[in-house]
C-alpha cells in the first residue's frame, strides 16, 4: 500500500473518531440530539404539520439534505428561502441550526416562526447562548462539536495531534451523521420502507 493511501486512511480514521466521540453519552443535562429531533418530527408528522429547516453556510446545506430525506419519508418538508415554501402556521415545526449559538439570519427566522405559532427546535453546540434563536427555541438539540467560533477564539493555534477539520467542519460533519441516523429511526417510526422512500425521489434528473 502506498504512503498516500496510508496517510488518507489515517486521516479518515482520525476524522471519523472525532465525529464518533461527539455521540458518546455524557453527563450533559441535555438529552441526545437524535432523541429531541425524533420526538419533535414524530409529533409534527402525527398532526400532518409542515416542517421547515434553516441554517446558514454548510450547516444550511446539511439541513437541506435532511429536508430532502424528510420529503422522501412522506413528510411536508420545506427549506426556508425556496419560492415554493409555504407560510408557517400554529403547530408547524422549524428546525434551525446555529452551531455557535446564533446568527443574525437564524435569529430572525426563529423569531418569525415563533411569532407565527410554530414550534422551534434549535440545533447548536452552544446551548448556553443568549441569542434570539436560543430564546425562541421550544427544544434544544445539543450537538457538542467544534465550530468555527472555537477556532476564532483560539486564533487557530494549538492544534491537537489529530487532524483538525477547518472552520467548524466537525460540527457540520456531525450534522450529516446525526441526520442519517435520524432518517433511519424515522423510517422505523413512520413505517416507511426503503422502496417507499425511493418512490418519492425525483425522476427529473
Amino acid at each position: 500500500m502506498s504512503s498516500s493511501h496510508t496517510d488518507a486512511e489515517t486521516m479518515a480514521s482520525q476524522i471519523l473518531d472525532q465525529i464518533r466521540s461527539i455521540f458518546i453519552p455524557s453527563s450533559s443535562s441535555f438529552p441526545p440530539p437524535i432523541d429531541v429531533l425524533l420526538s419533535e418530527i414524530s409529533l409534527a408528522a402525527s398532526s400532518s404539520a409542515r416542517i421547515f429547516v434553516h441554517g446558514v453556510g454548510r450547516e444550511g446545506l446539511m439541513l437541506r439534505a435532511l429536508c430532502m430525506r424528510l420529503y422522501h419519508l412522506g413528510l411536508s418538508a420545506h427549506p426556508i428561502g425556496d419560492v415554493t415554501t409555504p407560510p408557517a402556521s400554529p403547530g408547524d415545526l422549524l428546525i434551525a441550526s446555529a452551531g455557535p449559538g446564533g446568527f443574525s439570519t437564524v435569529d430572525a427566522i426563529c423569531h418569525v416562526a415563533r411569532s407565527a405559532g410554530a414550534r422551534v427546535v434549535l440545533i447548536t453546540a452552544r446551548p448556553e447562548s443568549e441569542s434570539e434563536a436560543r430564546r425562541c427555541a421550544d427544544a434544544i438539540a445539543y450537538l457538542p462539536a467544534r465550530t468555527m467560533a472555537d477556532d476564532e477564539e483560539e486564533g487557530g493555534s494549538g492544534a491537537p495531534p489529530a487532524v483538525r477539520l477547518p472552520m467548524g467542519s466537525l460540527y457540520e460533519g456531525a450534522l450529516f451523521v446525526l441526520f442519517e441516523m435520524l432518517v433511519l429511526r424515522l423510517a422505523e417510526v413512520l413505517g416507511q420502507s426503503p422502496a417507499q422512500l425511493r418512490s418519492r425521489h425525483t425522476n427529473l434528473e
